[in-house]
């Protein structure tokens, strides 16, 4: 039998093994960058592929090298190749800061009153609204994390540009997240935050002011927990395919809330982060939470919270009633909704509850109703541009603003258009044509001011 023969029953034996084996048409989703074995909606085509076992699986030889004509024939023809055996890979022990990472964003505002309506007027979320106010520094975070084991993360997260009460300064370093995340399983599935981290309590409290659309919280369930965080311990659970379900709704820019758990049970002081404790008394706090993909590459999340428990409230000498024995009743329970921007969405959240309340009389404090949420719409488009996604949001808060001073009653209906542009993942721009109506809560006599306001915002992302 001559060489080209056996080559031949070679190259036909190699032939019918590869007709047996399993091959695959694989899509990637465009929006989620899922990997898919069936065409459907956003998806691309990326090729066919041969599914390989590997414990028969050879490694592959090494390309030959290319060579003259002349030296082709001069090779004898019964010379049987040679592979070279592959070097066992060296795995490299990682150094201690491959473990960290390093990473942060600055929001630059702008505010301007369009009207006189809102003369006198102080945004208790937003420093910068008023009279005699230009550019403002409105968040500078740097967040380092990292896993010091399997078991074991770590979270570290202050702010540069924080302005105290009074306005007279700006620019002081407070701390936001301060935290360690103790898994009971290799995969993470279980595990308790223990520190100062975000009370599980809303959607949008829990999600990023890097990611969020608004420049500001809604006040209805914002007005529950003082800069969304506090000390405390939250047990979280959640399937492993669903905590990268949490991580891709984030990296896609589809604006989820990140990753709290499907179950989220725990305890925290409840005077606010970065308030010492005022009474001997713990608040709970309960959400559960379920992001659904549909077969058409859909995502839509919704779920329910609550939280209880006793609040100290701070008080000036226009209220001489005094307060009940470890504070007033501070109970809420709450629901949301997330259909995700792909490219329409919508997003709405409500609470309802008690909670302390300035009376009438400006002279008193008791316990009353409070209810309010939103509701959002949205749409994310692609273009050669970057990402454009124009939205309008509706909010409305009937309540006691518990964190400020004398918890004044505060009644709130703005509604607000805007737009956000992302040239690129580093670099956003936002704008926003915002129509107000609420109580100026950080000004005695806290009398109701309607005015419209243009808001911009420059943020990098680093």
């Amino acid at each position: 039998m001559n060489m080209l023969t056996r080559w031949g029953i070679v190259c036909l034996l190699a032939g019918s093994a590869l007709a047996h084996a399993t091959t695959l048409d694989l899509y990637v989703d465009s929006v989620t960058k899922q990997v898919y074995t069936e065409a459907g909606p956003n998806r691309v085509r990326l090729g066919t592929f041969q599914q390989v076992d590997p414990a028969t699986a050879e490694a592959p030889a090494a390309a030959p090298a290319v060579k003259s004509p002349a030296a082709q024939t001069a090779q004898a023809p019964s010379a049987a190749p040679t592979v070279a055996a592959a070097a066992p890979a060296v795995k490299e022990e990682k150094k201690w800061y491959d473990k960290y990472s390093i990473r942060g964003y600055t929001q630059l505002r702008f505010n301007h009153q369009l009207d006189d309506g809102l003369d006198g007027f102080v945004h208790p979320f937003d420093r910068s609204v008023g009279e005699d106010q230009s550019l403002f520094i409105r968040r500078l975070r740097v967040i380092f994390s990292g896993d010091m084991n399997e078991h074991v993360s770590l979270y570290l997260q202050p702010d540069f540009a924080v302005t105290p009460s009074g306005r007279t300064s700006t620019h002081f370093v407070q701390l936001r997240d301060a935290y360690a995340d103790i898994a009971f399983d290799k995969k993470k599935e279980w595990r308790v935050r223990v520190g100062q981290s975000k009370i599980p309590f809303s959607f949008e409290n829990l999600q990023s002011s890097q990611n969020r659309l608004g420049l500001d919280r809604n006040d209805a369930l914002n007005t529950c927990c003082r800069d969304e965080r506090d000390l405390g311990a939250f047990l979280y659970w959640a399937p492993a395919h669903i905590r990268q379900r949490f991580k891709e709704l984030v990296a896609s820019g589809l604006k989820g809330s990140g990753d709290y758990g499907v179950v989220g049970l725990g305890v925290y002081n409840g005077q606010g982060g970065n308030r010492f404790e005022s009474n001997d008394n713990f608040h709970m706090v309960g959400r559960v939470t379920w992001p659904w993909q549909f077969s058409n590459g859909q995502f839509f999340e919704a779920g329910v919270q609550a939280i209880n428990g006793r609040f100290v409230t701070t008080q000036d000498a226009r209220v001489t009633a005094a307060m009940p024995e470890r504070g007033f009743q501070d109970q809420r329970y709450g629901v949301h909704a997330v259909l995700y921007p792909q490219p329409f969405g919508l997003q709405a959240e409500w609470n309802w509850g008690k909670g302390p309340e300035l009376q009438a009389d400006q002279r008193s404090i008791d316990i009353e109703d409070l209810s309010g949420g939103y509701v959002q719409a949205m749409y994310r488009q692609e273009t050669t541009l970057g990402f454009f996604m124009p939205f309008v949001r509706w909010q409305y808060f009937d309540g006691g603003m518990k964190f400020e001073r004398n918890s004044p009653a505060a009644q709130v209906d703005d509604i607000e258009f805007g737009l956000e542009w992302q040239p690129v993942p580093a670099l956003e721009l936002t704008a926003i044509y915002a129509m107000l109506d609420r109580t100026n809560v950080l000004t005695a006599p806290y009398e109701r001011v309607e005015g419209d306001l243009l808001r911009m915002q420059l943020q990098w992302n680093y």
